[in-house]
């Protein structure tokens, strides 16, 4: 399987990051997520998910940030289309992103549980798209927490692909 996101000069187009236009952002924060192209998923997959997630967050808060995690999408998807968090054309269940952790403390549903775009504050980060192939669907509902996906994926991933998106700070 592989999984692929356009980039512009080797980073995240800027309308997904911290330098979208003021209507596409909502709370300070990115919300038009950006499109993915899947290929190759294995033929026994019976759903996907998703992660994506900034481990050069660590320096700066002190843990992994989470920017938008996602299941139970149809392993037949070949594209999740520009803004699919926000306006689903490909349906998915969508989990919290760390927004809506305790340090943050985001209790809105539109900005929380959807697509929190990157915004690196210190330097260009690497935020790692993970998508996986699985041989179930997910018993999750919209606002799942990362530590519920992973344990609901254990023993069910079939294949893994990565992309790593770049963004400017």
């Amino acid at each position: 399987m592989k999984v692929q996101v356009p980039l512009t000069k080797g980073l995240l187009a800027d309308k997904y990051s911290k330098y979208a236009s003021p209507v596409d952002i909502l709370g300070d924060q990115p919300i038009v997520s950006f499109p993915i192209k899947i290929t190759d998923a294995p033929k026994d997959a019976k759903s996907l998910a998703l992660t994506l997630v900034d481990w050069d967050a660590i320096p700066v808060s002190g843990f992994m940030w989470i920017h938008w995690i996602a299941s139970n999408i149809s392993p037949d998807v070949t594209e999740i289309p520009e803004n699919n968090s926000q306006k689903p054309k490909v349906p998915m269940v969508q989990g919290r992103n760390s927004t809506a952790g305790g340090l943050i403390g985001n209790n809105d549903p539109v900005t929380a549980w959807h697509y929190n775009g990157p915004t690196p504050p210190d330097k260009p980060h690497n935020y790692h798209l993970s998508v996986y192939a699985l041989d179930t669907e997910l018993p999750l509902r919209d606002g799942f927490w990362l530590n519920e996906l992973q344990d609901a994926m254990r023993g069910h991933i079939l294949e893994t692909a990565e992309f790593v998106i770049p963004a400017r700070a």
